[in-house]
């Protein structure tokens, strides 16, 4: 599979499907410019090649033309971020699109129109693609976000290229990923968490035996500890899930991975930031309370694991982070995998509540990488190829 640097696009215009579906406010300005950044090196590749670039991107959901929806509301942030006046096409087909990618000279940008405003996108019409692929020389993919999806312009287009690629970001997604799942450094430190085992079932089944250690916390570990005999409360739990649970920590043990589960949690009676709450033996909390983070003795459990991992990888945090009272468990993980990172350890952030707290307590610059796609690194991590990359093949 060939990356951007196997090309050089002097004179040539990249068509490249980029990951732009960025939080916008009630006035319609960007809160958040990662996602822009992230493409910003692909981008950049191919201006000092000498080249255009065409990008194509949906924003949200719309059903139609929803002008809610229009990525001209981006432009100017996109223009900022990369430091080049971009252009913008009031569609990402047609007769008016081809014209002004046609015009481009080497050294402009062309945005094109929300793709989602043609039901052809999701359906992954070849007749839309096929008119996609007349806006380049050369297709990029760049868009890690909706690598998992198999739409028009991130499958089908690829078909009507000789000449396609990775771009930087994909590429490093890629690589990040694999430096996971298949390194030789050991220990490897796997760290799930978030609130229901049932969405990590797969992931956790796949990378058992790629990993030394299994973290579990978060509002899952209570399915694990009550289907060990533990009293929860009234802790978040998926009692359908308890046998399954079981059988993971058999498979665990067969595979010779060492589980580690919280010993004491922060519990309170309501679901609330402002309550009265105890730490408490995680397998003995009373009826009326419920768990809502990591207690002090998981903490330092935890970070004792982390200190001696060559690899991590963390998806999902260990309490509800976005309540300050149950941010800590969470907080001392980051903090944990931050100081192992800066002793040399490789550590990949990616699932979006684990993203969205690292960079809630600073930590995103401080681990090695922070993925921009979690449906899709959920789906690497279950052993699936993405389409977005074999479209690339």
């Amino acid at each position: 599979m060939k990356t951007i640097d196997d090309f050089n696009f002097k004179g040539k215009q990249a068509l490249i499907r980029v990951d732009f579906n960025v939080p916008l406010d009630q006035d319609r300005k960007v809160t958040d410019i990662s996602r822009i950044l992230a493409a910003k090196p692909t981008i950049l590749k191919i201006l000092e090649d000498g080249g255009a670039p065409v990008l194509m991107s949906h924003l949200g959901r719309p059903e139609g033309n929803e002008e809610k929806y229009s990525l001209k509301h981006i432009a100017n942030t996109v223009s900022d971020v990369i430091g080049v006046r971009v252009k913008f096409a009031e569609d990402c087909i047609g007769k008016k699109a081809q014209e002004m990618a046609e015009a481009l000279v080497p050294g402009e940008i062309l945005l094109l129109e929300n793709l989602r405003f043609h039901k052809e996108e999701k359906a992954c019409d070849r007749g839309f693609a096929e008119a996609l692929s007349k806006l380049g020389d050369i297709y990029v993919n760049d868009a890690f976000g909706t690598a998992h999806r198999a739409h028009a312009s991130t499958t089908v287009v690829a078909d009507f290229f000789e000449d396609k690629c990775m771009g930087y970001l994909l590429q490093k997604e890629v690589e990040s990923l694999d430096k996971v799942l298949h390194s030789k450094e050991k220990p490897v430190t796997a760290v799930i968490g978030g609130a229901k085992v049932s969405s990590k079932i797969t992931v956790i089944e796949n990378i058992l035996p790629k990993i030394d250690h299994l973290i579990i916390g978060g509002g899952m570990a209570f399915t694990f500890i009550k289907a060990q005999g533990g009293k929860i409360g009234t802790s978040l739990v998926e009692d359908d899930k308890q046998d399954l649970a079981l059988s993971i920590l058999e498979k665990a043990k067969a595979q010779n991975v060492e589980v580690h589960l919280p010993v004491d949690t922060i519990a309170t009676k309501d679901f609330s930031d402002s309550g009265e709450n105890t730490v408490m033996d995680i397998k003995a909390i009373p009826d009326h309370l419920m768990g809502l983070d990591a207690g002090p003795e998981t903490r330092e459990k935890f970070a004792q694991v982390i200190a001696k991992s060559k690899i991590i990888l963390w998806n999902g945090p260990l309490g509800v982070f976005e309540m300050e009272n149950y941010s800590g468990g969470t907080i001392a993980l980051g903090k944990a995998i931050a100081e192992a990172t800066a002793k040399g350890a490789f550590s990949l952030v990616g699932g979006g509540d684990s993203v969205s707290a690292a960079k809630k307590f600073g930590f995103d610059k401080q681990v090695s990488y922070v993925s921009t796609g979690g449906g899709a690194m959920l789906e690497m991590l279950e052993g699936k190829t993405l389409p977005g990359i074999k479209a690339l093949e």
